[in-house]
């Protein structure tokens, strides 16, 4: 099995790539919100292999925890690696651990191919198993989140603005709640239920 691959990337598409190792181009599926260098640049991925009787497929994840996390996914009866890389592509890591264990089945079921019963299958097979996946935060994260609790914004919301700033490299208490609740009141995070 192909764990990981490290090489140029030759071909960037919306949901494909293609990385070349030591004269060997592999095709790679990733999910659409990917934060891959442009083509010609070096390039790490975290690779599920996924093999069928009629093909075999590689799937890519700038983090283990994606990849991790799709496995989980497929492992759901009904959800197969298409579906599973829509919702990478649609939430990340952390807001779909917040959608699971808050049981918000609508924030589920808004991804492509996951219905109201999906999503409630989702969330029986799978809460309370996502800790593991999910990386543990510093206590400034801790804090932050704590605190926009307090404010009464949603978990997920908060859980997606945080990894926003945080990969942006904020880490100061003060900073990281400021900026969270910049990007909470304007909006960015898709707040409205309708």
């Amino acid at each position: 099995m192909i764990g990981s691959l490290r090489g140029r990337l030759m071909r960037k598409r919306a949901t494909e790539v293609l990385i070349e190792t030591n004269g060997v181009g592999y095709e790679v599926h990733v999910a659409i919100n990917n934060e891959l260098p442009g083509e010609g640049n070096e390039v790490f991925l975290y690779i599920h292999t996924h093999v069928r009787e009629d093909a075999l497929q590689l799937y890519g994840f700038m983090r283990d925890e994606e990849r991790l996390l799709f496995s989980r996914l497929i492992s759901v009866s009904g959800i197969g690696p298409r579906i599973a890389l829509a919702t990478l592509s649609g939430l990340s890591v952390e807001r779909f651990a917040a959608a699971i264990e808050g049981e918000d089945v609508a924030m589920l079921s808004r991804i492509p191919g996951i219905g109201k019963k999906t999503a409630q299958r989702l969330i029986l097979e799978l809460k309370g198993k996502l800790p593991s996946i999910v990386p543990a935060k510093d206590t400034q994260y801790e804090d932050a989140l704590s605190a926009l609790l307090t404010l009464g914004y949603k978990k997920a919301d908060i859980v997606t603005t945080l990894d926003v700033l945080n990969k942006r490299g904020i880490k100061d208490i003060e900073t990281l709640i400021r900026e969270a609740l910049k990007y909470l009141s304007e909006g960015a995070t898709g707040t409205s239920d309708n």
